[in-house]
Protein backbone atom coordinates (compact mmCIF):
# COMPACT_ATOMS: atom_id res chain seq x y z
CA UNK A 1 0.00 0.00 0.00
CA UNK A 2 1.29 3.40 -1.03
CA UNK A 3 0.34 6.96 0.22
CA UNK A 4 0.38 10.63 -1.97
CA UNK A 5 -1.44 13.42 -1.14
CA UNK A 6 -2.93 16.25 -3.30
CA UNK A 7 -5.17 19.55 -3.46
CA UNK A 8 -7.38 18.38 -5.76
CA UNK A 9 -8.50 14.53 -6.49
CA UNK A 10 -11.12 13.99 -9.29
CA UNK A 11 -12.96 10.60 -9.66
CA UNK A 12 -13.61 10.06 -12.96
CA UNK A 13 -12.56 11.49 -16.47
CA UNK A 14 -15.54 12.14 -18.53
CA UNK A 15 -16.67 15.62 -19.30
CA UNK A 16 -17.39 16.67 -15.93
CA UNK A 17 -14.13 15.47 -14.51
CA UNK A 18 -12.09 16.47 -17.00
CA UNK A 19 -13.20 19.87 -17.13
CA UNK A 20 -13.12 20.07 -12.91
CA UNK A 21 -9.73 18.95 -12.90
CA UNK A 22 -8.43 21.58 -15.69
CA UNK A 23 -9.79 24.29 -14.23
CA UNK A 24 -8.58 23.32 -10.58
CA UNK A 25 -5.16 22.91 -12.34
CA UNK A 26 -5.16 25.91 -14.52
CA UNK A 27 -5.48 27.91 -10.95
CA UNK A 28 -2.21 26.44 -9.80
CA UNK A 29 -3.61 23.55 -7.23
CA UNK A 30 -2.14 20.30 -7.39
CA UNK A 31 -4.63 17.82 -9.40
CA UNK A 32 -4.82 14.13 -9.42
CA UNK A 33 -7.77 12.74 -11.51
CA UNK A 34 -8.35 8.68 -11.63
CA UNK A 35 -10.53 6.83 -13.87
CA UNK A 36 -11.59 3.08 -14.32
CA UNK A 37 -11.38 3.37 -18.07
CA UNK A 38 -7.96 1.86 -19.59
CA UNK A 39 -8.38 4.30 -22.19
CA UNK A 40 -10.34 7.37 -21.94
CA UNK A 41 -13.79 7.48 -23.50
CA UNK A 42 -13.70 3.34 -24.44
CA UNK A 43 -16.32 2.25 -24.69
CA UNK A 44 -18.03 4.87 -25.79
CA UNK A 45 -22.32 5.18 -23.99
CA UNK A 46 -23.85 8.13 -25.82
CA UNK A 47 -25.07 9.07 -29.09
CA UNK A 48 -22.58 11.49 -29.45
CA UNK A 49 -24.68 14.74 -30.00
CA UNK A 50 -23.19 17.76 -28.70
CA UNK A 51 -24.99 21.10 -28.71
CA UNK A 52 -23.85 24.30 -30.53
CA UNK A 53 -22.21 26.14 -27.46
CA UNK A 54 -19.68 23.01 -27.05
CA UNK A 55 -18.68 23.67 -30.80
CA UNK A 56 -15.54 25.07 -29.37
CA UNK A 57 -14.77 21.55 -27.88
CA UNK A 58 -14.89 19.58 -30.80
CA UNK A 59 -11.88 21.18 -32.42
CA UNK A 60 -9.92 18.13 -31.82
CA UNK A 61 -8.26 15.69 -33.97
CA UNK A 62 -11.08 13.11 -35.11
CA UNK A 63 -13.49 14.53 -32.97
CA UNK A 64 -16.04 16.56 -35.14
CA UNK A 65 -18.08 13.77 -37.54
CA UNK A 66 -21.19 16.24 -38.64
CA UNK A 67 -23.51 18.48 -38.17
CA UNK A 68 -27.27 18.72 -37.22
CA UNK A 69 -29.31 20.80 -38.41
CA UNK A 70 -32.92 19.97 -36.87
CA UNK A 71 -35.20 17.72 -35.48
CA UNK A 72 -37.94 15.35 -36.49
CA UNK A 73 -40.36 14.21 -33.24
CA UNK A 74 -43.12 11.06 -34.39
CA UNK A 75 -45.61 11.26 -32.31
CA UNK A 76 -48.03 7.79 -32.03
CA UNK A 77 -50.34 8.76 -34.70
CA UNK A 78 -47.46 8.88 -36.55
CA UNK A 79 -47.59 12.97 -37.52
CA UNK A 80 -44.12 14.25 -37.58
CA UNK A 81 -42.91 17.68 -36.29
CA UNK A 82 -39.40 19.30 -37.86
CA UNK A 83 -38.26 22.05 -35.71
CA UNK A 84 -34.83 23.45 -35.77
CA UNK A 85 -32.07 21.29 -33.64
CA UNK A 86 -28.82 22.90 -34.64
CA UNK A 87 -25.89 20.68 -32.70
CA UNK A 88 -22.66 18.58 -33.62
CA UNK A 89 -22.09 14.94 -34.25
CA UNK A 90 -18.77 13.60 -32.27
CA UNK A 91 -16.32 11.21 -32.00
CA UNK A 92 -17.06 10.51 -27.86
CA UNK A 93 -14.02 9.14 -27.31
CA UNK A 94 -11.92 11.47 -29.20
CA UNK A 95 -14.33 14.06 -27.41
CA UNK A 96 -13.04 12.83 -23.72
CA UNK A 97 -9.79 12.47 -24.64
CA UNK A 98 -9.47 16.15 -25.72
CA UNK A 99 -10.75 17.18 -22.91
CA UNK A 100 -8.69 15.00 -20.40
CA UNK A 101 -5.83 16.48 -22.89
CA UNK A 102 -6.57 19.84 -21.80
CA UNK A 103 -6.29 18.63 -18.17
CA UNK A 104 -3.43 17.43 -18.53
CA UNK A 105 -2.05 20.21 -20.60
CA UNK A 106 -3.01 22.25 -17.11
CA UNK A 107 -1.15 19.95 -15.10
CA UNK A 108 -3.40 17.41 -13.78
CA UNK A 109 -1.83 13.98 -13.30
CA UNK A 110 -4.32 11.74 -14.70
CA UNK A 111 -4.10 7.51 -13.26
CA UNK A 112 -5.74 5.06 -16.09
CA UNK A 113 -7.27 1.76 -14.96
CA UNK A 114 -7.31 2.78 -11.65
CA UNK A 115 -11.17 2.04 -9.51
CA UNK A 116 -11.97 4.19 -6.22
CA UNK A 117 -12.12 1.11 -3.59
CA UNK A 118 -13.58 3.29 -0.46
CA UNK A 119 -13.72 7.39 0.83
CA UNK A 120 -12.99 7.84 4.10
CA UNK A 121 -14.08 11.47 4.66
CA UNK A 122 -13.12 11.88 7.97
CA UNK A 123 -9.58 11.82 6.89
CA UNK A 124 -10.10 12.80 3.94
CA UNK A 125 -8.50 10.04 1.70
CA UNK A 126 -9.78 7.84 -0.92
CA UNK A 127 -8.55 4.27 -1.62
CA UNK A 128 -7.66 3.32 -5.15
CA UNK A 129 -6.80 0.42 -6.64
CA UNK A 130 -4.41 1.56 -9.42
CA UNK A 131 -2.09 -1.16 -11.94
CA UNK A 132 0.46 -0.54 -9.69
CA UNK A 133 -1.18 -1.45 -6.53
CA UNK A 134 -3.54 -0.11 -3.99
CA UNK A 135 -2.77 3.29 -3.26
CA UNK A 136 -4.57 6.10 -0.42
CA UNK A 137 -4.76 9.72 -2.06
CA UNK A 138 -5.30 12.06 0.55
CA UNK A 139 -6.96 15.28 -0.36
CA UNK A 140 -8.48 18.66 0.25
CA UNK A 141 -11.18 18.83 -2.07
CA UNK A 142 -12.83 16.22 -3.90
CA UNK A 143 -14.50 16.10 -7.13
CA UNK A 144 -16.95 13.49 -7.77
CA UNK A 145 -17.86 12.78 -11.69
CA UNK A 146 -17.91 9.06 -11.41
CA UNK A 147 -21.97 9.21 -13.10
CA UNK A 148 -25.31 8.26 -12.53
CA UNK A 149 -23.78 4.92 -10.45
CA UNK A 150 -21.32 7.18 -8.18
CA UNK A 151 -19.02 5.42 -6.43
CA UNK A 152 -18.59 8.18 -3.91
CA UNK A 153 -22.14 8.94 -3.29
CA UNK A 154 -22.67 5.02 -2.45
CA UNK A 155 -19.83 5.16 -0.21
CA UNK A 156 -21.23 8.40 1.20
CA UNK A 157 -24.05 6.47 1.98
CA UNK A 158 -26.35 9.04 -0.27
CA UNK A 159 -29.38 7.52 -2.13
CA UNK A 160 -28.74 5.74 -5.48
CA UNK A 161 -30.49 8.30 -8.46
CA UNK A 162 -33.34 7.01 -11.00
CA UNK A 163 -31.97 6.06 -13.69
CA UNK A 164 -33.39 4.95 -17.47
CA UNK A 165 -31.66 2.06 -19.21
CA UNK A 166 -30.39 2.74 -22.77
CA UNK A 167 -29.44 0.77 -26.13
CA UNK A 168 -28.37 2.05 -28.81
CA UNK A 169 -26.45 0.39 -32.64
CA UNK A 170 -24.10 2.00 -34.79
CA UNK A 171 -25.58 0.97 -38.59
CA UNK A 172 -25.01 2.12 -42.23
CA UNK A 173 -26.72 5.07 -43.62
CA UNK A 174 -28.38 4.65 -46.69
CA UNK A 175 -27.96 7.92 -47.94
CA UNK A 176 -26.81 11.17 -46.31
CA UNK A 177 -29.19 12.74 -43.21
CA UNK A 178 -28.65 16.12 -40.82
CA UNK A 179 -31.34 15.54 -38.97
CA UNK A 180 -31.54 13.87 -35.93
CA UNK A 181 -35.43 11.88 -35.32
CA UNK A 182 -37.19 11.50 -32.00
CA UNK A 183 -39.88 8.68 -31.75
CA UNK A 184 -42.53 9.10 -28.85
CA UNK A 185 -44.32 5.75 -27.93
CA UNK A 186 -45.59 3.59 -25.42
CA UNK A 187 -42.98 1.26 -27.33
CA UNK A 188 -40.50 2.89 -24.93
CA UNK A 189 -42.20 4.07 -21.97
CA UNK A 190 -40.06 6.25 -19.65
CA UNK A 191 -38.25 7.38 -22.41
CA UNK A 192 -37.98 7.80 -26.39
CA UNK A 193 -36.26 5.81 -29.67
CA UNK A 194 -33.41 7.89 -31.54
CA UNK A 195 -32.02 7.91 -34.82
CA UNK A 196 -28.69 10.81 -34.58
CA UNK A 197 -26.58 10.59 -38.04
CA UNK A 198 -23.00 10.61 -38.08
CA UNK A 199 -21.39 10.49 -41.21
CA UNK A 200 -21.76 7.27 -43.64
CA UNK A 201 -23.66 5.65 -39.92
CA UNK A 202 -25.68 6.36 -37.79
CA UNK A 203 -26.45 6.08 -33.78
CA UNK A 204 -30.30 3.89 -33.42
CA UNK A 205 -30.88 3.87 -29.81
CA UNK A 206 -33.55 4.01 -27.00
CA UNK A 207 -34.17 4.21 -23.60
CA UNK A 208 -36.35 2.75 -21.26
CA UNK A 209 -37.42 3.34 -17.51
CA UNK A 210 -36.07 -0.27 -15.80
CA UNK A 211 -39.15 -0.26 -13.68
CA UNK A 212 -41.61 -1.18 -16.01
CA UNK A 213 -39.87 -2.83 -18.70
CA UNK A 214 -36.41 -4.55 -19.03
CA UNK A 215 -36.36 -5.65 -22.67
CA UNK A 216 -34.71 -2.90 -24.75
CA UNK A 217 -33.47 -5.75 -26.94
CA UNK A 218 -36.47 -6.48 -28.90
CA UNK A 219 -38.28 -3.15 -29.37
CA UNK A 220 -34.91 -1.40 -31.23
CA UNK A 221 -35.08 -4.61 -33.27
CA UNK A 222 -38.14 -3.73 -33.72
CA UNK A 223 -37.30 -0.14 -34.93
CA UNK A 224 -33.85 -1.35 -36.71
CA UNK A 225 -36.21 -3.86 -38.95
CA UNK A 226 -38.22 -1.01 -39.74
CA UNK A 227 -36.37 1.95 -41.10
CA UNK A 228 -34.75 -0.95 -43.13
CA UNK A 229 -37.63 -1.96 -44.88
CA UNK A 230 -37.89 2.15 -45.50
CA UNK A 231 -33.86 1.87 -46.85
CA UNK A 232 -33.36 4.56 -44.27
CA UNK A 233 -30.69 2.37 -42.47
CA UNK A 234 -28.76 -0.64 -43.62
CA UNK A 235 -28.41 -4.06 -41.95
CA UNK A 236 -25.56 -4.61 -40.66
CA UNK A 237 -24.61 -3.22 -36.72
CA UNK A 238 -21.05 -2.27 -36.50
CA UNK A 239 -21.17 -1.33 -32.57
CA UNK A 240 -23.51 -2.01 -29.59
CA UNK A 241 -23.36 0.05 -26.41
CA UNK A 242 -26.11 1.11 -23.57
CA UNK A 243 -25.80 2.66 -20.12
CA UNK A 244 -27.82 3.98 -17.61
CA UNK A 245 -28.50 7.72 -17.58
CA UNK A 246 -29.93 9.61 -14.46
CA UNK A 247 -33.48 10.79 -14.83
CA UNK A 248 -34.68 11.97 -11.05
CA UNK A 249 -33.21 15.62 -11.45
CA UNK A 250 -30.62 17.02 -9.10
CA UNK A 251 -29.42 15.19 -6.31
CA UNK A 252 -30.84 16.78 -3.27
CA UNK A 253 -27.16 17.67 -1.94
CA UNK A 254 -24.19 18.54 -4.24
CA UNK A 255 -21.87 19.42 -1.37
CA UNK A 256 -20.95 17.08 1.63
CA UNK A 257 -18.36 18.52 3.35
CA UNK A 258 -15.55 18.64 0.82
CA UNK A 259 -16.76 16.47 -1.51
CA UNK A 260 -18.42 17.59 -4.96
CA UNK A 261 -20.81 16.49 -7.04
CA UNK A 262 -20.31 17.14 -10.81
CA UNK A 263 -22.03 16.17 -14.37
CA UNK A 264 -24.23 12.84 -13.90
CA UNK A 265 -23.00 11.62 -10.63
CA UNK A 266 -24.87 15.36 -9.63
CA UNK A 267 -27.94 14.15 -11.54
CA UNK A 268 -27.80 17.15 -13.88
CA UNK A 269 -28.88 15.25 -17.21
CA UNK A 270 -31.89 16.44 -18.64
CA UNK A 271 -34.63 13.81 -17.27
CA UNK A 272 -36.42 14.09 -20.41
CA UNK A 273 -33.93 14.02 -23.45
CA UNK A 274 -31.03 12.50 -21.90
CA UNK A 275 -28.41 15.60 -22.45
CA UNK A 276 -26.14 16.06 -20.43
CA UNK A 277 -22.91 16.37 -21.55
CA UNK A 278 -23.35 20.48 -21.53
CA UNK A 279 -23.86 20.55 -18.07
CA UNK A 280 -21.02 18.03 -16.99
CA UNK A 281 -18.54 20.28 -18.69
CA UNK A 282 -20.20 23.72 -16.64
CA UNK A 283 -20.95 21.99 -13.57
CA UNK A 284 -16.95 20.17 -13.77
CA UNK A 285 -15.66 23.77 -14.56
CA UNK A 286 -17.53 25.61 -11.60
CA UNK A 287 -16.12 22.99 -9.08
CA UNK A 288 -12.54 23.21 -10.19
CA UNK A 289 -12.89 27.17 -10.01
CA UNK A 290 -14.88 26.42 -6.56
CA UNK A 291 -11.76 23.95 -5.62
CA UNK A 292 -9.11 27.01 -6.39
CA UNK A 293 -10.75 29.20 -4.61
CA UNK A 294 -11.12 26.72 -1.50
CA UNK A 295 -7.89 25.70 -1.33
CA UNK A 296 -6.12 28.18 -2.76
CA UNK A 297 -7.88 31.36 -1.42
CA UNK A 298 -9.32 29.45 1.72
CA UNK A 299 -12.28 30.79 0.80
CA UNK A 300 -15.18 29.16 3.13
CA UNK A 301 -18.10 29.52 1.31
CA UNK A 302 -16.65 28.26 -2.12
CA UNK A 303 -18.07 25.05 -2.26
CA UNK A 304 -21.42 26.77 -0.55
CA UNK A 305 -21.28 29.05 -3.73
CA UNK A 306 -20.88 26.09 -6.54
CA UNK A 307 -24.43 24.27 -5.49
CA UNK A 308 -25.94 27.43 -5.37
CA UNK A 309 -24.45 28.35 -8.91
CA UNK A 310 -25.57 24.95 -10.01
CA UNK A 311 -28.69 25.02 -9.16
CA UNK A 312 -29.26 28.38 -9.84
CA UNK A 313 -28.62 27.61 -13.69
CA UNK A 314 -29.70 24.20 -14.02
CA UNK A 315 -32.59 23.63 -11.50
CA UNK A 316 -35.71 24.96 -13.05
CA UNK A 317 -35.13 23.40 -16.58
CA UNK A 318 -34.50 20.14 -14.58
CA UNK A 319 -37.70 20.81 -12.03
CA UNK A 320 -39.57 21.26 -15.04
CA UNK A 321 -38.23 17.98 -17.02
CA UNK A 322 -38.78 15.64 -13.66
CA UNK A 323 -42.80 17.10 -13.73
CA UNK A 324 -42.86 16.24 -17.18
CA UNK A 325 -41.70 12.77 -16.35
CA UNK A 326 -43.75 12.46 -13.37
CA UNK A 327 -47.08 12.90 -15.76
CA UNK A 328 -45.75 10.54 -18.73
CA UNK A 329 -45.48 7.59 -15.85
CA UNK A 330 -48.95 8.34 -14.95
CA UNK A 331 -49.93 7.10 -18.76
CA UNK A 332 -47.95 4.53 -19.74
CA UNK A 333 -49.26 1.15 -21.30
CA UNK A 334 -52.58 2.68 -20.55
CA UNK A 335 -54.54 3.85 -23.83
CA UNK A 336 -53.82 7.51 -23.11
CA UNK A 337 -50.14 6.57 -24.26
CA UNK A 338 -51.17 5.93 -27.87
CA UNK A 339 -52.19 9.47 -27.68
CA UNK A 340 -50.52 12.06 -29.41
CA UNK A 341 -51.70 14.93 -26.41
CA UNK A 342 -49.55 13.59 -23.44
CA UNK A 343 -46.49 13.09 -25.59
CA UNK A 344 -46.81 16.56 -26.56
CA UNK A 345 -47.14 17.63 -23.65
CA UNK A 346 -43.92 15.34 -22.02
CA UNK A 347 -42.03 16.56 -25.49
CA UNK A 348 -39.17 19.26 -25.72
CA UNK A 349 -40.09 20.34 -29.52
CA UNK A 350 -43.46 20.98 -28.70
CA UNK A 351 -44.76 24.81 -27.07
CA UNK A 352 -47.29 22.25 -24.58
CA UNK A 353 -43.80 21.19 -22.71
CA UNK A 354 -43.27 24.53 -21.98
CA UNK A 355 -46.32 26.59 -21.40
CA UNK A 356 -48.26 24.50 -19.05
CA UNK A 357 -44.87 23.26 -16.91
CA UNK A 358 -44.06 26.57 -16.51
CA UNK A 359 -48.17 27.32 -15.06
CA UNK A 360 -47.60 23.99 -12.68
CA UNK A 361 -43.84 24.95 -11.60
CA UNK A 362 -45.56 28.49 -10.81
CA UNK A 363 -48.77 27.17 -9.08
CA UNK A 364 -46.06 25.42 -7.18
Amino acid sequence: MTAIATDVLVIGLGPAGSAAAAAAAARGLAVIAIDRKAVIGEPVQCAEFIPLPLASRARGAGVLQQRIAGMKSVLPSGAVTASPFPGLMVDRAAFDQALAGEAQRAGAALMLASGLRGVDTAINVARVATPAGNTDIGYRVLVAADGPHSGVARGLGLAPLATVNTRQYTVPLTHPYHDTDIWLSDAYPGGYAWLFPKGAHANLGLGIDPRIERDLKRPLDDLHRQLVAARRVGCEISFRTGGAIPVGGLRERLVVGNVMFAGDAAGLTHPITGAGIAAAVISGECAGRAAGRHVRDDDRGALAEFEADVRDQFAPPLARAVARRRELNRIWHTPAAHEDAPHRRGWIAFPEYFAEAAEALCAA
